[in-house]
This record gives structure tokens, sequence and C-alpha cells, in this order.
């Protein structure tokens, strides 16, 4: 049995559980420790059972509660040698033999997860998405993503679960308020994936295969929930492949816990 929820996903802080009876992995820590803390409890989790941290790249979102938490808990943080250098400033102190690299690309275990890290266009130092194998299943989490090409296919292709980011709408970046700097960061080739991206991917996704996807990452300023499942609800039925019958498909929540996901 392998369990996986979105504690939160969106612009304003991310943290992914995955687990199974032996080994408890927390992806990234983007909100305050107590929050994440709390989450996990919410769904049955010993937090003084985690096993292990993993980042996936150094922006704020992503490691605000990462240091607390290894202190707290005395768990070891796991992230590549360029995100360490652009993030350990802001973790605060961690123990040495908590301080954890790898290479990303490389395979490797913790407990009975083995874990897959791949590069992602984010401008972020060396940002990953990560594929995790266990009890003959594979969950893939992915966001803060550019844009799409055919090497990150590759390594989002035949999961079981997929998690992908749907950033935001076009059309509300671009009337928005936000300055036309950020609104070129946001588009760009390094930047985050659209709702009409993710779309276009998880149909292609669900001819593959995938049968769970979850939308993450949500911008609260240029996206809604309900936007960003119509649009991927939109592009699966007009490849004739019905949500809730042929696929599931959920969206992660930017605030609150989402659904444990048993597989």
């Amino acid at each position: 049995m392998v369990k996986f929820c979105s504690l939160f996903s969106g612009s304003s802080g991310n943290a992914l559980f995955i687990g199974t009876e032996k080994t408890k992995l927390l992806i990234d820590a983007g909100l305050s420790g107590k929050r994440i803390l709390e989450a996990l409890c919410s769904i049955g989790e010993n937090p003084a059972e985690l096993s292990a941290i993993l980042i996936s790249h150094e922006h704020i979102d992503h490691v605000r509660g990462a240091g607390i938490i290894s202190r707290k808990q005395d768990v070891p943080i796991y992230a590549n040698e360029a995100t360490w250098c652009a993030m350990e400033f802001g973790l605060g102190p961690v123990k040495l033999e908590n301080r954890v690299c790898f290479c990303t690309g490389d395979e490797f275990e913790i407990g009975d997860i083995c874990v897959r890290p791949f590069s992602i266009p984010h401008d972020a130092a060396e940002p990953v998405g990560y594929n995790f194998f266990a009890e003959g299943k594979r969950i893939t989490t992915a966001t803060d993503i550019g844009h799409m090409n055919k090497e990150l296919l590759s390594y989002i292709e035949g999961n079981d679960l997929m998690l992908l980011e749907s950033n935001h709408d076009v059309e509300m970046l671009r009337v928005g308020p936000y300055p036309w700097s950020l609104k070129k960061r946001i588009m760009g080739d390094h930047g985050h994936l659209s709702n009409e991206m993710a779309a276009k991917v998880i149909a292609y996704l669900a001819e593959k295969g995938c049968r769970n996807f979850i939308l993450g990452h949500l911008s609260h300023e240029n996206n809604f929930p309900e936007l960003a499942y119509q649009t991927t609800y939109n592009a699966l039925t007009e490849k004739q492949i019905a949500v809730g019958g042929d696929v599931l498909l959920e969206v992660a929540s930017r605030d609150r816990v989402g659904k444990v996901k048993i597989l």
C-alpha cells in the first residue's frame, strides 16, 4: 500500500506526502513547520516517523518550514548540490548528517521507496520533479515548469498517479495586476505551466494509460480551481476520455489538506 496526499499546493506554499508502512516522505516544506506537522497528524501520520524531506528547489514556497522540521524531528533533508547552495542560508542550522545531497537523474532509495529526481525548466538553481517507485506503483510530482519538452514527457509518462502544475490561466494573467516583468517571467520558458498546457499534457498522459491526476500549484491571483479543472476536463473529453470513469481528476487545495490516495 502506497499513500499519497497533497497537504498544501499553491503559489503560497507547497508540501506533499508519500509513504508506505515503512517509509514516510515529505516533498517540499513551503509553509510553517507547525502547519505542516499539523497537516501530517490530520492524515494519521506521526511526524516523528518522517524518513526524509525532499526539496524540489530553493524558492521560499517550497522550503519555508524545512529547516525547523528537520531540527524538530531530526529528519534528513535531500536536495541536489546547487539547491543546497541556494537554500542553506535560509534554512538555519541543519545537522551535517541531515544534509543529504543527490545527483539529478540518479535513482536512490529511502527505505522501501526508490526516488528518481529529474530536471525541470524553472528559474531556480537546479529544480527537479520526482518519480517515486514503491510496491509496484509509480507516482510523479512535477510543478514549477516553464515549458514541456520530450525529455520531460519521458519522465512523467507511465504513472499510477500524477500531480502536475496547472498554475495560471493565460488570459487572467495577461489582464491581471502583476507588473509586466513578472507576467513575462511566469509565461516564460522557465516560469510556470498554464492551465491550457497542463490540460494538453494530462490528455496525452491519459492516452498513455495514467488514470489518476491531481492539478497542483494553482496561482491565487491568476487562476480558479474550477477553471483549472474545467480546462483539463474539456481536453480529456475532446479525446473521448471520461472523467470519473476512465480517469480521476482532482485539484489540490492551496490552503487545506487534500484527499488521501491509497494505491
